[in-house]
C-alpha cells in the first residue's frame, strides 16, 4: 500500500478497507506516515465523510494502536459512562455512586478538563488526598470494595487518537463526525467495559450546538459500540446553560454532594436519576423505569452518598470534606455580578460561562496548566428566573484578584435578558439505541431556531 493512493482514494469518496485503515492509523501512529500525508487523509475524511462499517474499522484500528484494558477479573457486567462535554457537569459524580448503590460495578477511566468543559479527574482531586493514579491491583480492590472506582486515563490506551487529535486540532478537521466518533470510541473501548451509556450535549455549552448533529454523533458512536459487542445507550441532554448552579471544581463537588443527599437542583436531579437509570438497564438490572425508582431510593435512603464517601477513602481522600462541604478548598475573592435593571433570564451562554470560569482559575488552557480547585462561578439565577435590578446574578470565586475584571466581561457577555421568560429547553432530547432516536421531548421550536426561521 502507497499512503498516497489512499488519499486519492477517500478524496475521490471511495470507501477505506479495515486493511487499509490499520495501514493508515498504525503507520501514522508508529511514525512511518507524515503529517502532512495524515493531514490530507483527514481532511478527506472531513469532505468526503465515512459509512458506519468505516467509522467502525478507522475506531477499532486505533484501539488496536494501544494496550486493552481487562476488566474480566472484576465481578459483573462493567457499565461505563462517557458525556461529550459540558460547563457544570458534575453528572459523573452523582450517577457513579447512585449505580454502585444499586448494584452496578462501575470501574471508570477518566480524563481532565481542557478548555471551558471540565474534567471528572480534576473534580475528584478537589478531594483533598484524593488519588486518581492507581496501580491495577488497588483499582480492582477499589471497585470490588465500592462498586466503583474512577482513575486517570492511561496514555497507552488508544495513543493513535492523541497524536490523530492534535493534528486535526490544527488543520480544521476537529468538527468531522466520524472522526469525533471513533476519537470518543477508540478510548472507551480500549477501557474494557462492557455495558457504555454515553452523555451527547447539545446547545451553545457543547461540541455539537445543533439537535440533528448530537443525534447523528450519538447514533454513530452506539453503532461502534455495537459493532465492537458492547451494550450501548445514549441519552441527548442539554448543554446550552450550565447543569446545576455551580461552575468550578470544589464548587462542583459541593453540589454533587447536596444531590447525593436528597437536594440539589432539579436539573441537575433529573438528569443524573435519567443517566443512572440507563446505565442500570444497560447492565440488565430491569427495564429503565424500574432502574429509575431504584435510583431514587438511592438517593433517598443516602446509600449512593455512602457510596461516594466509600469510593473517596478507597481512593485516598478526606470523607471528612463530603460530610462537611465547607471543608473543601475556598476562595479568598468572591464577587457578585448584579443584574443592571429588571429582565427575566432569558438565556445564559454554557460556553461563556465557562470560559469566564476559566479565566477565573477553574480551567487550563493547555495540557499542563495549573488550575485554582476554589474558583469558579455559583449560578444564582438561570434562564427563566425573573432578576429586579441589583439582584446578584452570580458570585464569581477567585484566589486571584486580578483574574475578575476579565472574568466579569465574559460573564457579561454570556447573559442575555428580556421582558418575558424564554421557551423551556427541554432536559434530555433523546435516547439513542440499536440505531434508532426516540423522542423524548417536543423540539421542534427549537429546530426551527436553529434553522433560522421565525427569528
Amino acid at each position: 500500500m502507497r499512503m498516497y493512493d489512499l488519499i486519492v482514494k477517500k478524496k475521490r469518496g471511495g470507501e477505506m478497507t479495515r486493511a487499509e485503515l490499520d495501514y493508515i492509523v498504525g503507520g501514522f501512529t508508529a511514525g512511518r506516515i507524515p503529517d502532512e500525508q495524515m493531514a490530507a487523509f483527514l481532511m478527506a475524511v472531513w469532505f468526503r465523510d465515512m459509512t458506519a462499517q468505516e467509522t467502525a474499522d478507522l475506531t477499532l484500528a486505533m484501539v488496536a494502536t494501544g494496550e486493552c484494558a481487562d476488566l474480566s477479573a472484576l465481578p459483573g457486567q462493567k457499565i461505563d459512562k462517557h458525556s461529550t462535554g459540558g460547563v457544570g457537569d458534575k453528572t459523573t459524580l452523582i450517577v457513579l455512586p447512585v449505580v454502585a448503590a444499586c448494584g452496578g460495578v462501575v470501574a471508570k477511566m477518566s480524563g481532565r478538563g481542557l478548555g471551558h468543559t471540565g474534567g471528572t479527574i480534576d473534580k475528584l482531586e478537589a478531594i483533598p488526598g484524593f488519588r486518581v493514579a492507581l496501580g491495577e491491583a488497588e483499582f480492582f480492590a477499589a471497585v470490588k470494595r465500592c462498586g466503583l472506582a474512577v482513575i486517570s486515563q492511561s496514555e497507552k490506551l488508544a495513543p493513535a487518537d492523541k497524536k490523530m487529535y492534535a493534528l486535526r486540532d490544527v488543520t480544521g478537521s476537529v468538527d468531522s463526525i466520524p472522526l469525533i466518533a471513533s476519537s470518543i470510541m477508540s478510548k472507551k473501548l480500549a477501557s474494557g467495559a462492557d455495558c457504555i451509556l454515553l452523555d451527547v450535549t447539545v446547545g451553545s455549552g457543547a461540541f455539537m450546538k445543533r439537535i440533528p448533529d448530537a443525534v447523528r454523533l450519538a447514533k454513530a458512536m452506539v453503532a461502534i459500540g455495537e459493532a465492537a459487542g458492547k451494550k450501548m445507550a445514549a441519552l441527548i441532554t442539554d448543554m446550552d446553560a450550565p447543569v446545576g448552579r455551580a461552575v468550578g471544581n470544589a464548587l462542583e463537588v459541593a453540589e454533587a454532594v447536596e444531590v447525593l443527599k436528597g437536594g440539589g437542583p432539579d436539573d441537575l436531579r433529573e438528569v443524573s436519576l435519567a443517566l443512572a437509570a440507563n446505565m442500570l438497564y444497560l447492565a440488565g438490572h430491569g427495564p429503565v423505569e424500574a432502574c429509575r425508582r431504584r435510583a431514587e431510593e438511592a438517593l433517598t435512603d443516602g446509600s449512593a452518598f455512602k457510596k461516594l464517601c466509600a469510593m473517596a477513602e478507597a481512593q485516598g481522600g478526606d470523607v471528612s470534606v463530603l460530610n462537611d462541604t465547607e471543608k473543601l478548598p475556598l476562595a479568598a475573592c468572591n464577587c457578585g455580578v448584579v443584574c443592571p435593571e429588571d429582565a427575566y433570564i432569558t438565556h445564559l451562554d454554557a460556553e461563556k460561562i465557562g470560559l469566564a470560569s476559566m479565566a477565573l482559575g477553574a480551567g487550563r488552557e493547555k495540557a499542563g496548566d495549573a488550575i485554582d480547585m476554589a474558583a469558579g462561578i455559583t449560578l444564582l439565577k438561570k434562564p427563566g428566573d425573573f432578576a429586579k435590578k441589583g439582584d446578584v446574578l452570580a458570585v464569581l470565586h477567585t484566589n486571584d484578584e486580578t483574574r475578575l475584571k476579565e472574568a466579569q466581561r465574559i460573564f457579561g457577555d454570556a447573559v442575555r435578558g428580556g421582558d418575558t421568560p424564554p421557551p423551556k429547553r427541554p432536559l434530555i432530547f433523546a435516547r439513542v439505541e440499536k440505531g434508532k432516536a426516540e423522542r423524548l421531548a417536543d423540539w421542534d421550536d427549537i429546530l426551527a431556531k436553529e434553522r433560522g426561521e421565525g427569528t
